[in-house]
């Protein structure tokens, strides 16, 4: 805070967003990343989604597992709150959080080594189980907290700093999210905000899973030639399937592309994603294609970015349990403790 005694006679007030924050007011702790680590790109692109959202920061819940993804929570969203779980098990603590408190906005972000190996099966859980939540995946392929070993998503045929060549087939966690039902996965990359930021706020405003897969270089141990997660690779092998676009339900819906070449994709609470055709012909509501059609990407060494698959009639974890709107600690005694009568009828129900 400014104080108004060493204040600048006459500095402009700082701009503030549409519920009077200012973008400050969604920043967090200085980075302690390696400098120019993707990991700090997408923190950036996160702050900016949060403030053009208009997200309260009290009202969000920041989750992490563990490695280099895993620190980034404390540098976006200071007044949030945040839990860092043990290394793959992340997805509990968010299924745990979003149950107790269905009014939290759970944003999580892990690692591909977090997600894609320890955490795999938890992974394909939270993805089954369709929880309110955006999954961000900081994707550079390899462990940097353990000197840079392949990960689960590193390509095969791409090659260490040492010269050690990976030989094993990685795993696509958005082919694996559109196959266990992800009602939203998308993929990106760190160096380009303009898509990400789209994506990000896309993903805010679903109601359920949203999967972010954000191909983030990592400048210590993969950003040399021969790696397939380095800036220069990511650069020249991005393929990207639409020009993204987001406006939310608190705005004018006007969009100033030509008409008939623009895809919109209404989300639950009224926002919608605008997806304007390049070259490719790609529907996001085709699962079938979307798979066939990142499968095809992989093969020709091409990572596709952009919304992956869509589909906004899948209901969340909540819905399906019916949980009330009122955090579940804050309930009285006769409202979650049911009568002598009630038991009396379901043992009468089990005879």
């Amino acid at each position: 805070m400014v104080d108004s005694a060493t204040k600048p006679q006459g500095a402009p007030a700082p701009k503030t967003n549409r519920i009077g924050l200012t973008l400050a007011d969604y920043k967090g702790s200085p980075s302690t990343l390696c400098d120019g680590c993707g990991h700090d790109a997408i923190t950036s692109q996160i702050i900016k989604a949060c403030y053009d959202v208009g997200i309260n920061p009290h009202q969000v819940a920041k989750l992490s597992g563990i490695g280099c993804s895993s620190k980034t929570p404390a540098y976006f969203l200071s007044r949030a709150h945040g839990f860092n779980a043990v290394h793959g098990r992340m997805p509990s603590v968010a299924t745990g959080a979003s149950m107790a408190n269905k009014q939290l906005h759970l944003l999580a972000v892990s690692g591909d080594g977090d997600t894609a190996s320890i955490g795999l099966g938890q992974f394909c859980h939270i993805v089954r189980r369709n929880i309110p939540m955006v999954y961000i995946v900081e994707n550079n392929g390899v462990y940097g907290l353990t000197k840079g070993q392949f990960s689960a998503t590193a390509e095969k045929g791409a090659k260490l700093k040492s010269g050690v060549q990976n030989e094993l087939q990685s795993i696509d966690l958005c082919s694996l999210a559109i196959e266990l039902g992800c009602g939203f996965v998308g993929r990106s990359f760190a160096g380009d905000p303009k898509q990400l930021v789209a994506l990000l706020k896309a993903a805010m405003s679903h109601n359920g899973t949203a999967v972010l897969d954000v191909i983030s270089p990592c400048v210590t141990f993969n950003n040399h030639e021969g790696s397939t997660k380095s800036y220069k690779y990511a650069k020249e092998h991005e393929t990207p399937l639409h020009e993204l676009g987001f406006v939310g339900f608190y705005e004018q819906i006007t969009v100033d592309y030509e008409p008939g070449s623009v895809q919109e994709v209404a989300m639950h609470d009224g926002s919608k994603i605008t997806l304007k055709k390049t070259d490719h012909d790609y529907d996001p509501k085709d699962r079938g294609k979307a798979i066939s059609t990142i499968a095809r990407a992989n093969e020709e060494k091409q990572f596709l970015t952009g919304l992956l698959y869509v589909d906004e009639s899948k209901s969340s974890f909540t819905d399906v349990m019916h949980l009330v709107d009122a955090p579940l600690a804050t309930l009285p005694q006769d409202k979650v403790r049911p009568p002598k009568s009630a038991l009396d009828e379901i043992m009468k129900s089990l005879m």
